[in-house]
């Protein structure tokens, strides 16, 4: 017995079927499709191979269908009813939606933005469930393969499919404990400090990626850790300091003094990224429009610190 591959089938074949089914007749069925005879009569020859079985028969000036077809005629319907639905706008409403994301994000975005953000939807009777992961730096394969439905980096992967959109921007700051020690006044002060980084799972430090600084220009770093949070126990009560993106002072390293650097240092950009496959999905549009929102408002909060 012939064994079909489903995958062989699609809604052009499937649609043809109904249409000679309901009409009995190829030419009929061609001319309701705005398709030729032929195109029409090469279908049904495909659909016959992929089935195994003749489908229809000549009966006086029409066409019979066999039992095989009469048995297809509601499967088929739902199929393309299916079909129809996946192109359908779907419905939304946040506050009937079960919503569940999984987001990558290191500490420091995730803290700057998502407490606001379930605070305001529990508030609004809206149901979300967010899990983090940390991002570290995004690779392609990570929004592919939908490890993440999206993540808050400023370290975009370059990939045609994946989608990205500006957040915020903050230049680099030197952190530090005020009871300890004094800023850096000099580049030549800078290079000597001993530095504590933020070490990134799957490589990269925080000073070097981010202010594009080579090693052999500062000391290697006395302190690497594996998150923004862990700066300020360290930093605190030593002679440590970290550069760090500004905005950091609105959250993850507020208990530490700041000072701009003794150089001229890069602005860094946190983007927001997904992955077209998402773009757009209405729950995801939800999200990415209220991490917008609350991003949005950062630049009025750096102004009051």
């Amino acid at each position: 017995m012939q064994k079909t591959n489903f995958l062989d089938l699609d809604g052009h074949i499937l649609r043809t079927f109904l249409a000679i089914l309901e009409n009995s007749s190829v030419s009929i069925a061609a001319e309701q499709l705005g398709v030729t005879q032929p195109a029409v009569s090469h279908t049904l020859s495909r659909l016959r191979k992929i089935l195994g079985d003749p489908l229809f028969v000549r009966s006086g000036q029409g066409l019979m269908p066999t039992e095989t077809a009469l048995a297809l005629k509601e499967p088929v319907q739902r199929a393309l009813d299916s079909l129809k639905n996946l192109t359908d706008d779907r419905i939304f409403d946040p506050t009937t939606e079960e919503m569940r994301f999984v987001v990558a994000a290191n500490d420091m975005q995730r803290d700057l933005v998502f407490p606001q953000l379930l605070r305001e939807a529990w508030e609004e009777d809206i149901s979300v469930n967010i899990r983090f992961l940390p991002s570290g730096q995004p690779t392609v394969n990570m929004m592919r393969e939908a490890q993440c439905d999206l993540a808050l980096t400023p370290l975009p992967p370059d990939g045609p499919d994946i989608f990205q959109k500006p957040l915020f921007a903050s230049d680099m700051m030197c952190f530090y404990d005020a009871e300890m020690r004094d800023p850096p006044a000099t580049w030549e002060e800078y290079c000597k400090a001993d530095h504590l980084t933020v070490q990134f799972a799957g490589g990269g430090t925080s000073i070097k990626v981010i202010t594009d600084l080579e090693a052999s220009q500062i000391r290697e770093p006395r302190v690497s850790v594996p998150n923004f949070n862990a700066i300020p126990p360290f930093i605190k009560g030593t002679r440590l300091i970290a550069t760090e993106m500004n905005l950091m002072r609105l959250h993850t390293l507020s208990s530490l003094s700041a000072a701009p650097l003794p150089f001229k240092g890069n602005v860094v950009t946190i983007y927001m990224i997904w992955h077209e496959r998402s773009t757009n999905d209405p729950a995801h549009m939800w999200l990415r429009n209220r991490i917008s929102a609350i991003a949005a408002g950062v630049p009025e909060l750096m102004k009051n610190l």
